[in-house]
């Protein structure tokens, strides 16, 4: 069983080219499963069939999993399945008729340009926290990358002269994003005044670090926005996604063409990008019913 998952292993890394947050996730997904399957007798993941996996979905029901984490385990163990089928293994991927109760999908949440506004002003850019938590908010809504594109960002991704940002991703096209210029100016004062006082030696060539001198992480940025956002008494839940979230709805609410928002958001399939299209639809749906004199006698 530990030659399946460690050859599964590498398919992910090295022809899936997931990322690590993913290849965590699959990992993770298929340990409790594998786990499911030694306790009830079958020591080959091959030899499961579909009734095994409607088994598994019943377990996780009644361990009271939600039903998007009962669909992301199986999305897990359908990815393994067909691995097995590319291998030779089995012919058929015994997950592949599980049919799951449909997720309703969340609307994410977005700030407005005031709270943006108000969320930004929060951060004390005379002292060096401050400074560089301004210019790490300014550039992620500015470029609308991912949090863990954000803390992986060298000094040398960034073009000040030219506006522009380059976002790598292992496996990945190179994405040129422009940069507008007030975090152009955050970023520059961030650079010039405050970075090389926190660097450590452990810090290398990366863009951003904590005050331990080490590379930011997703989770240390996440504690940054939670902070400011209770500052600011900004009542939304937000979290280092929203602000992608929210540049991409303000760039289609001003008219931006939903494929080049595709490119700059790096999502492989426009079908991640049509999201917007809904909410921008539910938030005129929103202004109308508060502002229209009509609707509002409903």
């Amino acid at each position: 069983m530990k030659d399946y998952f460690s050859a599964f292993r590498d398919y992910l890394i090295y022809q899936k080219s997931v990322s690590k947050n993913t290849l965590d996730s699959y990992t993770r997904d298929m340990e409790h499963f594998l786990a499911f399957l030694a306790e009830n007798g079958m020591e080959n993941p091959a030899d499961a069939t579909t009734e095994t996996m409607d088994a598994y979905v019943k377990n996780l029901s009644s361990l009271h999993r939600s039903t998007s984490t009962i669909t992301r385990n199986m999305a897990s163990i359908r990815c393994f399945y067909q691995f097995l089928v590319i291998r030779g293994e089995i012919v058929q991927n015994p997950a592949k008729a599980i049919r799951l109760e449909k997720i309703q999908r969340k609307l994410p949440e977005i700030l407005s340009g005031e709270e943006i506004e108000l969320l930004f002003s929060q951060p004390d850019i005379r002292e060096p926290k401050g400074c560089r938590d301004k210019a790490m908010l300014e550039l992620l809504y500015a470029t609308g990358i991912r949090v863990s594109e954000l803390v992986e960002l060298n000094v040398s991704d960034v073009n000040l002269t030219a506006g522009m940002l380059c976002c790598k991703k292992e496996g990945k096209a190179e994405r040129m994003i422009p940069i507008y210029s007030t975090a152009i100016a955050a970023v520059s004062d961030y650079l010039f005044r405050v970075r090389n006082t926190i660097i450590g030696p452990d810090g290398g060539h990366a863009l951003f670090t904590n005050l331990n001198g080490r590379r930011m992480t997703r989770q240390g940025f996440w504690k940054i926005i939670k902070g400011y956002t209770e500052q600011a008494n900004i009542t939304k839940e937000i979290t280092p996604h929203t602000l992608r979230h929210s540049f991409a709805l303000h760039l289609l609410e001003n008219g931006a063409a939903l494929k080049d928002i595709q490119v700059m958001l790096g999502h492989a399939d426009i079908s991640s990008t049509q999201i917007y299209v809904h909410l921008l639809n539910h938030h005129f749906k929103e202004v109308y019913n508060n502002c229209h004199p009509k609707a509002k006698l409903g």
